[in-house]
């Protein structure tokens, strides 16, 4: 039996990992269409300095993938204390917001107990992301931080995005809200604490651990981009850039809304293509800004909802240890979303370093434009799902159709959903029990 595997990031590579034990399976080929594997787990050099597509650190509840994953890395590891900090008003606050307001201007301090106390939305059902920020943690928090954070990151308005992404967030007792406020900081998402990273290499790290850890019936095709897939009877025809493939079995880690269109079947449902063109989701710029003065202590991450800075996220690569360092200098990732054909897509690259170099300036992490030693920015086309109020209807379209085809989809934009690294690793492990089981049960 062969397999097929579209796409050649996280996704894929883990997927092959779990499936090359199999004995009925004779040879699984990944197909890339970029010059290296990795996908959204690339990492990138920049004057000695490795950095990520984004803050991706290593850390589950799913202890089973978490073993895998520092298994994997071994000695090229390392422990860290998560510490991030919300910007508000040149303030470090403690994430997540709520459990830190004392950091807060009184009047903010105010506004936000007030209306957590007094929630005339508290007995609503939320509908959307907006509605379950009111209901949860009222006006004053909603409005001070969650409101604009979200719609800084998302580029969508919450109000039009479903409660996928936040349902599981619990509302604070009223207990911690008035600690929070009288200046006790509680530490939230205590899974979140402690993560590990590597030591060397950035992300990428794991990502070449997991080739090392692929045997001999696996084979990787780089600069080989998918054109076509088509059903041929019991088996699949996959076209790519450079050759034919023929498959048995077809795992999709592709965008799925890019693989409903190269899908090839007479009788594709015309609502399957405008469902995956109604499939929402950001694109990111990455920018990286070597500086000669650190502002920003002992800390990692900082978040800004304030609209007139341009990123809404910056990572302190320096926490990362010595090779994520230069002396007498601070490296710091910042992280700009946009759309298709917004502001943010359609202005320049020197236009968006420049709105970084500014947004630093503002929020006091440099004196001034002549503190910047170097900078760099890249973009990636695919970064964030969106779920929008059709997110969930539309893939459950889409899903339903390829399964009905025969083929899987797997992975943050093969599946269409907002899956990090360990989230994905297991959605790896429980499609290849799948396939495996299937297969099993086949003979």
């Amino acid at each position: 039996m062969k397999v097929v595997i579209l796409g050649g990031g996280l996704s894929a590579l883990s997927a092959a990992y779990f499936l090359q034990d199999c004995p009925d399976i004779e040879h699984i080929d990944i197909l890339e269409k970029e010059a290296a594997v990795g996908g959204l787990c690339r990492t990138y050099e920049k004057n000695g300095i490795e950095y990520d597509v984004g803050p991706h650190i290593i850390f589950s509840k799913d202890k089973e993938v978490l073993d895998l994953m520092n298994g994997l890395l071994g000695e090229n590891n390392e422990k860290h204390r998560r510490s991030n900090r919300i910007l508000h008003k040149k303030r470090f606050v403690q994430y997540p917001f709520e459990n830190d307001l004392s950091k807060l201007p009184q009047e903010d301090i105010d506004y936000c107990v007030n209306a957590f106390l007094h929630n005339p939305y508290e007995g609503y059902e939320a509908e959307n992301m907006l509605q379950f920020f009111l209901k949860t943690f009222g006006e004053g928090i909603t409005n001070t931080y969650l409101r604009p954070y979200n719609e800084k990151i998302w580029k969508f308005d919450p109000s039009f995005m479903d409660t996928q992404m936040v349902n599981r967030i619990p509302k604070p007792p009223k207990e911690d809200i008035l600690r929070s406020a009288a200046g006790e900081t509680v530490d939230g998402y205590t899974h979140q604490l402690y993560f590990t990273y590597p030591k060397k290499g950035g992300t990428e790290a794991l990502i070449k651990a997991f080739v090392k850890k692929l045997n001999d019936k696996v084979e990787i095709h780089l600069n080989n981009e998918v054109l076509s897939v088509r059903r041929a009877g019991d088996r699949f025809e996959v076209m790519t850039s450079e050759t034919e493939y023929r498959a048995d079995k077809v795992i999709s880690t592709m965008p799925v809304n890019e693989l409903c269109h190269i899908y090839e079947d007479e009788n594709k449902p015309q609502d399957i293509l405008l469902t995956a063109d109604n499939l929402r989701y950001n694109s990111i710029a990455i920018c990286i800004v070597n500086v000669k003065k650190d502002y920003a202590g002992d800390n990692y991450a900082f978040m800004t909802a304030d609209k007139n800075v341009k990123f809404h996220r910056i990572s302190k690569l320096d926490f990362m240890g010595e090779n994520y360092h230069i002396d007498g200098t601070a490296t710091y990732m910042a992280e700009i979303t946009y759309r298709q054909n917004d502001l943010n897509d359609k202005a320049s690259d020197e236009d968006l370093i420049a709105g970084v170099i500014d947004g630093l300036e503002r929020i006091g992490f440099i004196d001034s434009k002549d503190d910047v030693n170097f900078a760099e920015l890249r973009r990636f086309k695919y970064a964030y799902v969106i779920y929008d109020l059709e997110h969930r209807k539309n893939m459950d379209l889409i899903k339903e159709y390829f399964s009905s085809r025969g083929i899987y989809l797997n992975g943050r934009f093969g599946s269409f959903e907002y899956l990090n690294m360990d989230a994905v690793i297991r959605q790896s492990k429980n499609l290849a029990d799948e396939i495996k089981g299937k297969i099993k049960s086949s003979k």
